[in-house]
């Protein structure tokens, strides 16, 4: 229940990455071995873009989501961007970027680096459902910013935004703009044609495919500059030698979401809705997060008032079912989820949460499963809460 942190690998995707480990040569090599290498590469970049109907060449592959992200950032700080008289007049002076008060960490830590640097950044608000507030993002547009990075749906409650409007409006802003669509891909259709986007995020293990490989899409004449310098690869933007298995177990990955794409859909929100209903059904007092439409296909984000997020977790661990936590404490801090708090969930429901995330390998028997686990665990942990709370 926690397929949004990651995937298992597609046995078919399985197969293309073990039979390319024994393609061992350097894909940038001119003897045959290589030139074979190379192949696969060029076939699998082709299948990522049409995974998100781009062209081929407007991909370009990254180590994951993050160093997409990190790479966009980059280009802000860039001489690239007043390289020709026609971009200095675009973007010379330029200094302000927005983005939201959701996004992923790598976007936000991005973000807050350029702020450090002397940029002025503003932190889109959204509204209870994770939406963002089109009053702000329409004043703080008139700003004249460089750049706009707002992610197409949320990894923690699943909202999915309008990136098609929201970049419309930057672009008549004369912003370039930016969407980190690791979440997106393979769960909903991503189309970078119809979305009018200048950069896109992808991540491969989350379309059950391996980690440690992304990519980005750069539209053509869009401004970006090398994060990893020092050789020839992806058109001198990202120097390294080609990760030649990883490479085609994206390609295969992109295949396989593209064609199960509308299959994908319809199991995981059958199965989403089934546990929610059920939820809903058997514990009271309960909320669910994210919007009650525009969210992706298999998120489901609860908060249970009355019980901490970790000791939900844990207790449901000991059973077999591994679920993520809207707080951050497991992972060290004592933090509450800031996507949570940015929709105005207070504290104590923001530490009460949990991201039930779906896959194409979840069952009914599994989501049956936990229905009959976890009204018992919030049960008892309301119990210990309300016992606690009486003798305090």
């Amino acid at each position: 229940m926690d397929y949004n942190a990651t995937t298992p690998l597609d046995p078919q995707v399985r197969d293309i990455f073990i039979r390319e480990l024994d393609s061992f040569a350097n894909g940038s090599s001119m003897h045959e071995d290589g030139r074979k290498v190379a192949k696969d590469i060029f076939d699998a970049r082709s299948r990522i873009a049409e995974l998100i109907n781009s062209k081929p060449e407007e991909v370009i592959f990254t180590s994951g989501g993050s160093e997409s992200n990190n790479m966009v950032f980059n280009t802000m700080i860039s001489p690239v961007l007043t390289r020709t008289s026609l971009q200095k007049a675009a973007f010379g002076g330029r200094k302000t970027i927005i983005t939201t008060s959701i996004e992923h960490p790598c976007v936000m830590e991005s973000a807050k680096h350029l702020e450090s640097l002397g940029y002025t950044v503003h932190f889109l608000p959204v509204d209870g459902n994770g939406m963002v507030d089109i009053s702000v993002y329409r004043r703080l547009l008139a700003e004249k910013p460089l750049l706009v990075s707002i992610m197409m749906a949320n990894n923690e409650i699943g909202t999915i935004q309008d990136i098609k409007e929201l970049a419309l409006l930057a672009h008549n802003a004369g912003a370039l703009f930016h969407t980190d669509a690791v979440q997106a891909a393979g769960k909903i259709k991503v189309d970078v044609e119809d979305l009018g986007v200048d950069y896109l995020t992808l991540s491969c293990h989350k379309i059950y495919g391996p980690k440690g490989i992304g990519a980005l899409y750069i539209r053509k004449g869009a401004p970006i500059d090398s994060l990893i310098r020092g050789g020839h690869q992806e058109n001198g933007l990202r120097a390294g030698t080609y990760n030649g298995p990883s490479i085609a177990g994206f390609g295969e990955a992109a295949r396989l979401a593209r064609k199960n794409l509308e299959t994908y859909g319809k199991q995981t929100r059958a199965l989403r809705n089934r546990l929610r209903d059920g939820f809903l059904k058997e514990i009271p007092d309960i909320r669910i997060n994210g919007h009650p439409e525009k969210v992706l296909p298999n998120t489901l984000d609860v908060s249970f008032p009355g019980a901490e997020g970790e000791s939900i977790l844990l207790m449901l661990d000991i059973t077999g079912i591994s679920v993520s936590t809207g707080s951050a404490c497991a992972s060290g801090s004592l933090e509450p989820s800031h996507v949570l708090m940015a929709t105005g969930v207070g504290p104590e429901l923001a530490h009460g949460s949990i991201r039930f995330s779906l896959g194409k390998y979840t069952t009914e028997a599994e989501v049956d499963f936990v229905l009959s686990q976890v009204p018992q665990i919030i049960k008892k942990l309301r119990g210990f809460s309300t016992v606690s709370s009486h003798q305090a």
